[in-house]
């Protein structure tokens, strides 16, 4: 009986040959398809699979789940890789490895396959959660083998054998740039973008209008949250509203794609050690962020946001790296669980030509005192105390400067 492999396939040029190759070394092939919110035509790519010989195909919507179970907890842990990046593509890995797996394991498949490159991130977040679900399973990654690299030395040698093999793909040896989307956002990579200094051209740009060309008016928003978790977005101008967690992302993604908001060219750290210029455009999840940061300044307390702000680019880094699945990603989450409950209120936004600015905001639990911040009034704060606080504060200061040797700088 032939072994039998689940193929990660996105229908693209890699996949499809990898395909066609796994076929002709006697493999059973299920070709697997996450929808996670690209812009596809699914039946196209699963009749395409077939036609490639993949003996089944099983298309399956993980638009909601990665919206409730993914998208929106990054987003309330503040994850941020480098203090730049949301994470589209790295939220996406584990999820899609999930479902993997549990296909496989339903096929009682004897390995797993995947097009992701050696050079890149998609094939550590991959076998990574691989391991992590399903050590017994294989792994197969025809891009780390010796012999698929000597034959395929770039993507001519891909189209030729394509070619060759009536392989159906819509692909073609000009394609300037590496395109991954998401719910969460779409990322451009390779092409003329290897040159950090050229400045993207606006036909890179897929989901976002320029900024420049974005409204001359402004749209104001409200978006109420609970435990750090959006629940309606509500639009002060017209007075629509949602509140499903698909809609709701999809409905600020719109929003910002209509503002230009969200942005981002920037040079990362991959984990393979590997420097890359990556540009993307996240509309909907920088807009939640702005407002969930905001929210947070009134309803968190100070010293558990301060920790969560020091342990979140930690959290960043794993989920970017792909130890989703680790001990440590779950010993992160169970702690910004804690700090996430009681955030709860709206917040107020104006999303003009690339910005998405917080001009109001209002909690249940609010830890803001009017009174007690005023300047007006006294609001039960005696002044005078700040003395010894300051005194005490000092302390160490003075001593320190007591046993330096240098005189006291004027």
């Amino acid at each position: 009986m032939n072994k039998k492999v689940v193929l990660a396939y996105s229908g693209g040029l890699d996949t499809s040959v990898i395909l066609k190759l796994l076929r002709q070394r006697d493999y059973e092939v299920v070709a697997f398809i996450a929808d996670v919110g690209q812009r596809e035509d699914f039946d196209q790519l699963a009749q395409r699979a077939r036609e490639t010989g993949a003996s089944r195909v099983l298309v399956e919507d993980l638009k909601r789940e990665f919206v409730a179970d993914f998208i929106f907890p990054a987003i309330a842990a503040n994850a941020i890789y480098e203090s730049r990046y949301l994470l589209g593509t790295a939220l996406a890995r584990p999820l899609i490895a999930r479902r993997h797996v549990e296909v496989a394991l339903a096929e009682e498949a004897d390995f797993l396959a995947h097009g992701a490159t050696g050079k890149g991130n998609d094939q550590v977040r991959f076998e990574l959660a691989f391991a992590a679900l399903a050590p017994q399973l294989g792994v197969i990654a025809p891009w780390k083998e010796r012999e698929f690299l000597d034959r395929f030395k770039g993507r001519s040698d891909l189209l030729r054998f394509a070619a060759e093999q009536q392989i159906p793909v819509e692909a073609s040896a000009d394609k300037p740039y590496s395109v991954d989307e998401n719910l969460m956002h779409i990322s451009h990579e390779a092409g003329k973008l290897e040159d950090p200094m050229a400045e993207p051209d606006e036909e890179v740009f897929m989901c976002t209008v320029s900024p420049q060309a974005a409204p001359d008016e402004p749209e104001c928003i409200e978006i109420h949250f609970e435990d750090a978790i959006p629940r309606r977005v509500l639009n002060l101008d017209d007075g629509s509203s949602c509140s499903e967690p698909l809609e709701l992302l999809l409905h600020l993604n719109e929003l910002g794609r209509k503002h230009g908001i969200g942005r981002l060219d920037m040079v990362e750290n991959r984990f393979v050690g590997i420097k890359s210029r990556g540009v993307y455009e996240t509309p909907g999840g920088t807009i939640l962020h702005r407002a969930l940061r905001d929210l947070e300044g009134i309803a968190m307390d100070r010293e558990v946001q301060h920790l969560r702000d020091m342990l979140a680019p930690k959290y960043a880094e794993l989920i970017y790296n792909g130890f989703w699945y680790s001990p440590e990603a779950d010993f992160l989450r169970a702690a910004f669980a804690q700090a996430q409950e009681l955030i709860s209120g709206r917040v107020r936004l104006r999303l003009y030509k690339g910005n998405a600015v917080p001009i109001g905001r209002e909690s249940p639990s609010s830890l803001y005192d009017r009174e007690l911040a005023s300047m007006d009034v006294a609001g039960g704060y005696d002044q005078t105390d700040a003395d010894g606080f300051i005194e005490l504060n000092a302390l160490r200061l003075r001593a320190h400067r007591l046993i330096l040797r240098e005189p006291t700088p004027r």
